[in-house]
């Protein structure tokens, strides 16, 4: 008898407990809150002063004054000191890293985050400039692509470049250059950049078009760091100078 009745209950429970529970958000809000002084008024006293002697420690490594820039640098179209600089600097350090000369090295505009002021510059500033853990590769790409994505440089106003020289004409690339030699459509040429653009990103999808790729295992930010770094121990100031690349 008893069996009986514990078996209806049995089913029903069995049966409720199959059934999906499907959530919807009826009504939410949302507070902002600014990130700088403003709220110190809410911290946590106790954690802040925890944390104040490793902010110290870290403060006077991001603070360390590592070079001195010659101009102030800053990111546009179609050309501009701060991308020169970079894909100079690509274009330099990928060639070290494979033992023979890069041809050209590409560097996107909306991935320098901040300007370079004329004056000190600390740690702190390079990592402003590249916050992300982006990676030098070395990428091996047709010029019949590589025109293409030149192209799309010319289409948007410009690019950062180095090794390459070329007009913007009616939205496209002309007279192309590369390493004073006209594009040929059917040679290899060899590409620095970041492993970000290697993926085809930021609308450079011939770049994923590669024939072989080289990773170095370098942070951009390294590169840059030790870059001035180097340049500083050899008594030289960051420059950079607009020359014409793109035209």
């Amino acid at each position: 008898m008893k069996n009986k009745i514990l078996l209806p209950f049995i089913l029903v429970l069995m049966s409720t407990s199959c059934i999906q529970k499907q959530w919807i958000v009826s009504e939410s809000t949302s507070v902002k809150i600014p990130i700088d002084s403003t709220a110190d008024k809410i911290a946590d006293k106790a954690y802040t002063e925890w944390l104040q002697p490793y902010k110290q420690k870290v403060d006077a490594q991001m603070n360390e004054v590592i070079g001195y820039s010659a101009v102030t640098m800053r990111a546009h179209k179609p050309e501009s000191l701060l991308s020169n600089f970079s894909a100079d600097v690509y274009l330099k350090v990928a060639s070290d890293y494979i033992k023979t000369p890069v041809d050209i090295a590409i560097v996107n505009l909306g991935g320098l985050r901040t300007q370079v002021p004329e004056g000190d510059i600390t740690v702190r500033k390079v990592f402003e400039l590249m916050p992300f853990e982006n990676e030098l590769v070395v990428l091996w790409l047709r010029g019949d692509k590589l025109l293409d994505l030149l192209n799309g440089f010319a289409a948007v106003g410009g690019q950062g470049v180095a090794g390459l020289r070329m007009t913007i004409q009616d939205g496209k690339a002309t007279d192309i250059t590369i390493g004073g030699k006209a594009l040929d459509p059917q040679k290899l040429y060899s590409i620095a950049t970041n492993d970000y653009l290697a993926g085809g990103n930021d609308n450079m999808p011939q770049l994923a078009m590669h024939e072989k790729r080289q990773n170095t295992s370098l942070k951009v930010r390294n590169v840059l760091l030790d870059y001035i770094k180097g340049e500083t121990a050899a008594g030289r100031k960051i420059e950079s100078r607009l020359d014409g690349r793109i035209r």
